[in-house]
């Protein structure tokens, strides 16, 4: 049983990733000075302050561009990643057509996805309750994942004290990760959707009353279009992966090969879903590949949703709500987009639609469970917005090495000024404070949890994208800072949008957090 005192004891303990620990610089960025000050050096001991002044003056440059920060990355990073970016743009590389579109598909069954997304392999696993699943293979990050689909009633109702509840049943359920050997990470993704209205138009359809009076079907119709243009829907997806050599030996017992690590992980969901239900989930099916491959198409084209609903109410013999029937759904060919341009520094256009991703960084002094629902309030009719929040639980050895070197690097500062002599900071007493806390923390069993947060809006290419960004950027202020992910707005958009489990390696806004 966690103790709910300790929780909200521990509830703010969180830090950036990747701090540096020599005076707040990293290792290479602490190589790149000293190597620019060595000619200094040489320069002076020779007497020769001419070129002592000249290579004083080319380390400060460097310096400056390994060293301050702009916009959350370093000057050299920023242009080492503008001349990638340009290169793709100039070599060609950056657009995509698909197979499908082209007319160029040999296979249907294999995936024809762009950018980030071909890392990817989609396997049916074996059967689990008259349902073949989908494992996802990320071949770059060695990780086996599986997705589902999530019913939940939202929070908006909720007073703060069932918020408080519920945020303890999901650092609970965080924490039973770590007790499961084969899966550290779990993924939780909302997209509210504009409603295509599918489902009444084919209820109406049915229940349509041949001689029913003009005016009735006038008024009928006149609300149907206001309530329509308004209407919007909540898709919840649920991922969660473990790393190859987590499973390669439960896989091993179970068979080996694909099917042994699909069982695998199938003896874990069970679990994953008795958690999910204790914050208030109340129904969480797992997805079969057909599933898949519709929830990243209408990722890419929140259009395609209406007709793919349409043949799922039509056609009942699909397969692609995951309900598991036998039918074929969309084959793997189509889940991609069909074109997407070269894409920009600061958007990703795909089929007709234009979206932005944000990196979200919460408050320093933490934040309440649903206090994100916000960045997810739909402000124009036609607009779609996605928040996803990667989360990996790390195990208690690795906990304790982490927090060790992270009070080690946030005390550092502190007992040297004291040591010289000098008054120490706010700030520096606060990270030498919460170095100790950290380090208590796991020492009395909590869980060390690394996280980001991936918030994106996705609207029709003919309207002006940046209106769009500047709403969800109004939604989080003062609640949360966004940074625009630049130059790699394509990658971000899959961190964002996509539940495929692909989003905390790589991203420049990691945190670690309790």
């Amino acid at each position: 049983m966690i103790d709910s005192s300790s929780v909200r004891r521990y509830r703010n303990l969180h830090h950036r990733e990747g701090a540096g620990w020599i005076g707040g610089l990293t290792t290479a960025q602490a190589v790149w000075i000293v190597g620019a000050c060595v000619p200094v050096i040489v320069a002076i001991a020779g007497n020769h302050w001419t070129a002592a002044l000249g290579w004083l003056a080319a380390a400060a440059v460097i310096t400056v561009l390994v060293t301050v920060p702009v916009l959350g990355r370093p000057a050299v990073r920023w242009l080492a990643d503008l001349i990638m970016f340009g290169t793709g743009v100039m070599m060609g590389w950056s657009p995509w057509q698909s197979r499908a579109a082209a007319g160029r598909v040999d296979d249907p069954s294999v995936p024809d996805l762009p950018g980030v997304l071909s890392r990817l392999a989609f396997h049916d696993g074996p059967r689990l309750y008259e349902t073949r699943l989908c494992l996802i293979q990320d071949s770059v990050d060695a990780r086996w994942s599986v997705t589902g689909r999530l019913t939940h009633s939202g929070v908006a109702m909720a007073s703060p004290g069932e918020c408080e509840q519920l945020a303890s049943r999901f650092g609970a359920m965080l924490l039973g990760l770590r007790g499961r050997e084969v899966i550290d990470r779990i993924s939780l993704l909302v997209r509210t959707v504009p409603d295509d209205g599918t489902d009444y138009r084919l209820w109406r359809a049915t229940h349509e009353v041949a001689d029913a009076p003009v005016l009735t079907r006038q008024i009928t119709d006149e609300i149907d279009r206001d309530v329509a243009a308004v209407s919007v829907r909540t898709e919840l997806f649920v991922t969660v992966s473990g790393t190859e050599a987590a499973l390669r030996r439960p896989a091993k017992t179970a068979g080996g090969g694909v099917a042994g690590r699909a069982y695998a992980l199938y003896r874990v969901l069970d679990g994953v879903a008795d958690g999910l239900r204790a914050v208030g989930a109340t129904d969480v099916t797992w997805l079969t590949s057909a599933a898949v491959a519709e929830t990243i198409r209408t990722g890419f084209n929140p259009a395609a949703a209406a007709h793919l609903r349409h043949q799922h109410l039509t056609r009942p013999d699909r397969d692609g709500d995951g309900s598991g029937g036998g039918g074929g759904g969309l084959a793997w060919s189509q889940a991609g987009p069909a074109f997407a341009p070269a894409p920009a520094a600061r958007h990703y256009a795909h089929d007709g639609f234009v979206s932005v991703t944000y990196a979200v960084g919460p408050p320093v002094g933490g934040t309440t469970f649903g206090s994100l629902a916000p960045l997810l309030a739909v402000r124009t009719a036609g607009e779609r917005r996605a928040l996803q929040i990667h989360y990996e639980v790390l195990d208690r050895g690795e906990a304790r090495r982490h927090v060790t070197r992270t009070r080690f690097r946030d005390t550092v500062v502190a007992d040297f000024k004291a040591s010289r002599g000098f008054r120490s900071s706010a700030e520096d007493e606060h990270r030498r404070a919460g170095g100790h806390d950290h380090e208590h923390a796991v020492a009395a069993g909590h869980g060390l949890v690394r996280y980001t947060i991936a918030a994106a809006t996705t609207v029709p290419a003919e309207w002006n994208i940046e209106d769009a960004a500047a709403g969800l950027e109004n939604a989080a202020t003062d609640h949360f800072s966004l940074m625009r992910i630049e130059l790699a707005q394509d990658a971000a958009f899959a961190a964002a949008v996509l539940p495929v489990g692909y989003g905390l390696p790589g991203l420049p806004q990691r945190r670690w957090h309790r």
